[in-house]
């Protein structure tokens, strides 16, 4: 493991090569982070090759346990925080173990090292020299040469893991270059055989935590002198191929040649020889045998998609099959019912009627319509329903609030306030719900505590969260699940609202009359033309609702520098008004959308602190959209906010942002810039679960890829009040003619298997379809000649017991 101890040695404080130090005796750990090894400690300085005129010095940094009283040395810079003044940024730190002769064999005779006298300990000083602990924590085989016993051996190697181990696997981690917390997730998954690992196969990284990349692994094993067609690096571009292929698609599996051909895509690059694809199909054998991925008929999956979907299927059966004490009688719902009537000032027709009677009655319901059908007024209607016949106060202030009978969430802060809205009660996100910590949580703690959970914007709702969310549910709570199957499917992979609807094993209504119409509006009949392939005759119509404007892509600035002004003039702010488009780059794209909409909402001060960040420029009182879910803030993707502050440090690196969402204010650090972008224009899939009185629409043939029906669909109905759509008038009909192909799923089928178990599943023979091929090299054109089983061997293994624990 010389590699390793080359990058420790780095680190020796007789080979400094100008790195700046600071050697001293920790006094005070001011902090320790619970979920990664990031501190902030006092040190009283003995020693520094930097200007430093104080006995003491705050270091913040990444590292292993830190003893109070022991000396460290530490590599870094000098920061200058805007809060707490200078401080030692230190990006690797070593613990001052003896480094003379003299102070190793006194080390190595102490009573840490029990049954070590100080002849043994001079033997091993002798040989070795004064790097002889590290060179035993990187390689303890260096000992068998010196004539100890074996218990000796294992003495010294256990007491100096004990007492440096942690730390050099720390300062290894450091070495690579990885960040606070994935460190820790590297550390927390390989404990003691980290480095080896990262040493002999980086690849299994990727494999195992979520954060790895291919590439990060990759240039990991390049330095390590991996060969290029190893089984962990083939494994590993398997996988990330999988991973890709279901972002990518939204698929929850794929087949062999799409499989096949991204895996040779990401393996053949940074100038690498061409993998055999003989090699990729014995890997491909072998990441099913360690039940990584699993084969079913033509398809594969990722073993963690397809023991979702099983899971969710039993989920549902178990909800389904619970046997409820309580049914509630016609008369006494008609009853009930009349009285909701009565309080809320509303008439159900008889659609509605038959959707609220029918959903209290069953332990899981689907209640899907377009806009305008009343999900909303039922989804209240029910709340205040199920309150009357089980007794139920609907003021919050009578209960502790996470005792409160009554869930309702949704995917998106925005979409659960709308829900807290529309009923009076509180609506919290599924992950705020669940209360999950982090994005990438795979399991729940607890159950969910109540009688009644609705659950809209399904359509939102991806098969990790849906898995999530089904396993914390009990049998005895009623479930309703609320959404417009026609909208675009979920950001992550899966269908999980069509599935569920199409499975046609699920009590369900769906709503088709429009309530939500007035005489002047047109929007809501333009969506359902759209959802229906119709093409309206009057689209291009100017109407008091909305408008369509013809343009092309290089008219898209002016054109929206006009409509957004007059808007502005209008009384229209950022908030009332959103442009929305299908992609970031181009002239009409997000992007360069966002940069013309800002200089009309938000122009430039002269007294204005602008901060730019990747291309970026952002100002107090823009619109800023979240980009990925932070639990721990209570902000998730899609929530919108309002940049409140902007604080410049004495460097750029410690600039921070405030921003103000409904729920809270957040401040970010520059590193955490990324987690926020400019919102005044946004993707339409950012928009779902929001609605704005005015909604800008730029279509053009640069978008083609994306058009699609549900696209159109799901941006037409962001609109409450005004529409405007503008662009080429034959890519708003190709939209409407081009009907989205369904993903690539199963869920469907497994819920259909779950509940009807005289249908059973079918598996092939991984190793007798491997056998009869193995003298053949894998390629595209034998897969689509059928020269070769499409699966390569994926046969035979028995599918992983979707209830496994």
């Amino acid at each position: 493991m010389a590699e390793t101890m080359d990058l420790f040695s780095l680190n020796d404080s007789s080979n400094d090569n100008g790195v700046l130090y600071v050697e001293g005796k920790v006094s005070t750990i001011f902090f320790e982070s619970n979920d990664s090894f990031y501190k902030v400690i006092l040190v009283q300085v003995v020693n520094t090759n930097i200007e430093w005129h104080e006995d003491e010095m705050v270091i913040t940094g990444s590292f292993g346990e830190i003893i109070e009283g022991n000396e460290y040395k530490f590599f870094g810079k000098i920061v200058n925080h805007p809060k707490y003044g200078k401080q030692f940024q230190a990006h690797n730190y070593e613990n001052n173990t003896p480094t003379s002769e003299n102070g190793l064999i006194a080390y190595l005779s102490s009573d840490k090292f029990p049954g070590i006298g100080k002849k043994t300990a001079q033997n091993v000083v002798y040989a070795l020299g004064t790097t002889a602990i590290n060179q035993i924590l990187n390689d303890n085989n260096v000992l068998n040469q010196l004539g100890l016993s074996k218990k000796q051996s294992e003495t010294i190697v256990d007491g100096i893991k004990a007492n440096n181990g942690t730390e050099q696997i720390i300062i290894g981690l450091n070495s690579y270059g990885f960040g606070n917390q994935i460190a820790a997730k590297i550390f927390n998954t390989y404990k003691g055989d980290t480095l080896d690992i990262l040493k002999q196969n980086p690849y299994k990284m990727v494999e195992d935590i979520k954060g790895i990349s291919f590439k990060r692994a990759d240039a990991i094993a390049q330095k390590n002198g991996i060969a290029f067609n190893d089984p962990g690096r083939i494994r590993a571009g398997i996988i990330t191929a999988l991973n890709q292929l279901s972002i990518k698609n939204g698929d929850t599996y794929t087949t062999t040649e799409p499989l096949l051909n991204m895996t040779l895509d990401i393996l053949n690059n940074n100038g690498y020889d061409e993998v055999d694809g003989e090699l990729l199909a014995k890997e491909l054998i072998n990441l099913a045998r360690d039940e990584k991925i699993v084969g079913e008929d033509n398809r594969i999956y990722l073993s963690k998609f397809y023991n979702y979907e099983w899971q969710i299927a039993e989920n549902i059966k178990n909800l389904l099959d619970y046997k409820s004490n309580t049914v509630f009688k016609t008369e006494a719902l008609d009853k009930t019912i009349n009285q909701i009537e009565s309080k809320l000032h509303i008439n159900y027709d008889e659609s509605q009627l038959n959707a609220l009677k029918r959903a209290i009655n069953s332990q899981l319901f689907l209640l899907t319509g377009g806009p305008g059908t009343g999900k909303t007024t039922i989804i209240k209607g029910l709340v205040y329903l199920f309150a009357e016949l089980n007794n139920i106060s609907l003021n919050i202030n009578d209960y502790k609030e996470e005792n409160f009978p009554i869930l309702l969430a949704a995917p998106t802060g925005r979409a659960a306030k709308k829900m807290s809205e529309s009923t009076g009660l509180p609506a919290n996100t599924i992950h705020r719900l669940l209360g999950l910590n982090s994005y990438d949580n795979n399991e729940v703690d607890q159950e969910l505590e109540g009688s009644l959970l609705i659950v809209d914007e399904m359509s939102m709702v991806d098969v990790d969260l849906f898995k999530l969310l089904m396993s914390s549910i009990p049998n005895h709570m009623k479930v309703i699940l609320v959404g417009d199957e026609d909208q675009l499917p979920s950001v992550g992979p899966g269908q999980v609202f069509h599935d569920l609807l199409n499975s046609d094993l699920i009590p369900g209504i769906h709503l088709n009359t429009i309530y939500r119409q007035d005489q002047h509006s047109t929007i809501i009949s333009l969506a359902h033309d759209v959802k229906n392939g119709e093409i309206p005759n009057d689209l291009v119509d100017k109407k008091p609702d909305r408008s369509f404007i013809n343009c092309n892509s290089t008219q898209m600035q002016s054109v929206i520098n006009q409509i957004v002004n007059k808007a502005k003039q209008r009384g229209f702010s950022s908030n009332d008004m959103q442009v929305l488009a299908p992609m970031y780059r181009g002239e009409s794209g997000i992007n360069h959308l966002n940069e013309i909409i800002q200089n009309i909402m938000n122009p430039k001060q002269s007294d204005s602190n602008d901060v730019e960040f990747r291309g970026t420029i952002y100002r107090i009182n823009d619109k800023v959209i979240q980009l990925v879910n932070s639990p721990e803030n209570n902000i998730y993707n899609g929530d919108i906010g309002r940049i409140i502050e902007i604080e410049n440090g004495q460097s750029s690196g410690k600039d921070k942002i405030t921003i103000s969402f409904d729920q809270n204010e957040v401040t970010y650090e520059r590193k955490d810039w990324e987690q926020f972008t400019l919102a005044y224009c946004t993707s339409i899939h950012k928009s779902q679960g929001s609605e704005f009185k005015m909604v800008i629409l730029p279509i053009v043939p640069q978008f083609d890829r994306m058009l699609q029906r549900n696209l159109l669909y799901t941006a037409i109905t962001r609109a409450s009040e005004m529409l405007i759509m503008l662009g080429d008038y034959s890519s708003f009909i190709k939209c409407i003619k081009n009907n989205a192909v369904n993903r690539n799923t199963t869920l469907g089928l497994r819920i259909k298997k779950v509940i009807d178990k005289t249908n059973k599943a079918t598996y092939h023979d991984i190793d007798n379809v491997y056998t009869s091929h193995k003298n053949k090299v894998l390629t595209a054109e034998l897969i689509n000649s059928n020269s070769i089983d499409p699966m390569i061997g994926m046969d035979g293994i028995e599918p992983i017991q979707f209830m496994k624990e």
